[in-house]
């Protein structure tokens, strides 16, 4: 019996369901880390992990294979340059999920898939993102002081004229 061998439709047709999955393997690659419902993540992982293995392979012809699938020329480049040489000693394996919940519409349920050994590449996107909003926190404050000392500028001006008068 070949009960449920199909595989991920995703009650989607067939042109639908592979720009979905090519479209999710690219940006997995770029970002490194990506959340969406559990079934597409299955669907998905070996996938990524086939972009993977072209990448460990690094000759013209993977690279073409590689190209043909991924949605960008940034990704394939990252995919070669970046993410494969990092699994160079690992057979398969390059993916993980990590269910996170329910999605709060219609409770869906959620994980984030991630490849291995992204703590660097996170870490340092966390670092940019935090100084970027203590940069932007700084300039609100100082706009916000600028800001108090027109206001009590003009107060004082205000209270100038009423006496004079």
């Amino acid at each position: 019996m070949r009960h449920r061998v199909g595989g991920f439709k995703l009650q989607r047709n067939t042109s639908h369901r592979r720009a979905l999955l090519r479209n999710l393997v690219t940006s997995l690659i770029m970002e490194e880390r990506i959340e969406t419902t559990i079934t597409k993540a299955k669907a998905m992982r070996p996938l990524v992990e086939k972009m993977i293995t072209l990448g460990k392979r690094g000759d013209l012809s993977a690279r073409r294979q590689a190209s043909a699938y991924l949605m960008t020329r940034e990704s394939v480049v990252r995919l070669f340059d970046t993410v494969a040489p990092r699994f160079g000693d690992r057979n398969g394996g390059y993916s993980r999920i990590v269910r996170t919940g329910f999605r709060q519409g219609d409770g869906g349920e959620k994980a984030f898939i991630e490849l291995l050994g992204n703590e660097k590449f996170l870490e340092k996107k966390r670092k940019k993102s935090a100084e970027a909003r203590t940069k932007r926190a700084e300039e609100t404050r100082k706009q916000l002081e600028a800001d108090q000392k027109a206001i009590e500028a003009e107060a004082e001006k205000v209270k100038g004229d009423k006496e004079e008068k």
